[in-house]
């Protein structure tokens, strides 16, 4: 892991189901050592329903996607012992990341104040619905009832069907990847200050965050943006989907010479002519006979062949793949955002980092841990004996 741009850095992940995890396994990936507090009955997502022999080990698929690479300790955070651990253990760190409700960890006795104490350098990231600070504060928040609350399901989805969540848990990733960024800008301001902070992330901040243009676009001309189904946003009807002979091809036609080359391509450059489709605010209002002129022409070849065609003429245009059809694009052969990690049940498959670096890029560096697998070797770092923690097993601390 050497060279890697978070290497040497120490995260005491207490994150739970996904926001949390996503964030701190961003991190892991590009060289943090990532320490997973679990309970002793493990992370919610780790068995799931014991439907298959990876839950049954506690690797089910959704908890091994955001939690390989990080080391496993098991802690009783109920028993007073257990606490001094983690307080030896923040001693050392350089980051702590929790995504329970706001108060949890104080009550716990090892909230930010408490932690900041021990540690006055440590950085300390708070995921939760509504953030530290706020009327809605204590409020728990999942990722259905953020992406509601923001604004999200009102522009997703078709209109006859009502507001639609988006097709994965949008709100938790969107909330993730912004804590780590968060973490990441907390650790360079303090190669300036010296100093650590609290990092507050509010799951709706989030979402807004992402959705800034449509935000932004309301509150400066009061323009509400409303559920364009598979339309395109810009509302150029060369930007939707449609119909081929075997399938569906979305179109990322933008700009005129695009146009251009997209009619001439589909043997309809006769079109070009027509006055309804003279310019761009004449096609948005021949939306409807434009598309059905578009199609008809779609339908008459494969998606794979229009693919193939629109690629060396230049018109913007992807086909609509299923997960299993989108892994065997070549893409993913020429690059590593695919990675094989072995483990004792076998090799198994893992989405990495969504960019690559020239020196130190992301990587998973361990297989995704057991519950408690590392719990005797992170307590020995700790400064504890073995007599230590054998008393801890015997406890039920660890």
């Amino acid at each position: 892991m050497s060279g890697k741009p978070f290497t040497g850095v120490k995260i005491l992940d207490f994150t739970r189901v996904l926001a949390g995890p996503y964030g701190s396994y961003q991190l892991a990936l590009l060289g943090a050592d990532v320490i997973k507090v679990e309970s002793r009955e493990g992370d919610d997502m780790r068995f799931g329903s014991r439907a298959d022999d990876w839950e049954k080990r506690g690797l089910a698929a959704p908890w091994v996607a955001v939690n390989s690479g990080k080391r496993s300790i098991t802690l009783d955070l109920k028993k007073p012992r257990a606490i001094e651990v983690v307080k030896r253990l923040a001693a050392k760190a350089d980051v702590v990341m929790e995504n329970f409700r706001p108060g949890v960890m104080d009550k716990l006795g090892i909230g930010y104040e408490t932690l900041k104490a021990v540690n006055p350098k440590l950085i300390y990231c708070a995921v939760s619905g509504f953030g530290q600070v706020g009327p809605d504060r204590e409020t728990a928040a999942f990722d259905g009832m953020i992406q509601a609350m923001s604004g999200l399901m009102s522009i997703t989805g078709f209109p006859t069907n009502g507001p639609t969540r988006v097709g994965f848990a949008g709100a938790d990733v969107m909330s993730g990847a912004t804590a780590a960024l968060g973490v990441a800008s907390a650790l360079f301001q303090r190669t300036h200050t010296g100093k650590g902070q609290l990092v507050d992330v509010a799951m709706i901040d989030a979402v807004m965050g992402y959705l800034a243009q449509q935000f932004t676009e309301h509150l400066m001309t009061g323009r509400v943006h409303e559920q364009a189904a598979n339309r395109s946003v810009t509302r150029k009807p060369t930007g939707d989907l449609y119909r081929t002979k075997d399938g569906w091809m979305v179109l990322a036609v933008m700009t005129e010479p695009q146009f251009q080359r997209l009619m001439k391509d589909i043997g309809r450059a006769d079109a070009l002519a027509d006055p309804r489709f003279s310019d761009w605010p004449a096609r948005i209002a021949n939306d409807k006979a434009l598309h059905e002129i578009i199609e008809a022409e779609l339908k008459k070849e494969t998606s794979a062949t229009w693919a193939e065609r629109f690629a060396k003429a230049d018109v913007p245009a992807g086909r609509v793949l299923s997960i299993p059809e989108a892994v065997q694009l070549d893409h993913f052969d020429r690059r590593t955002i695919l990675q094989t990690v072995d483990t004792p049940h076998g090799p198994i498959k893992v989405v990495g980092s969504g960019f690559r670096l020239e020196h130190g890029g992301g990587s998973v560096e361990r297989p995704p841990a057991t519950l408690g697998q590392h719990t005797d070797e992170i307590l020995r770092e700790a400064g504890y004996s073995d007599a230590d923690i054998a008393g801890m097993r015997a406890d039920k601390v660890a």
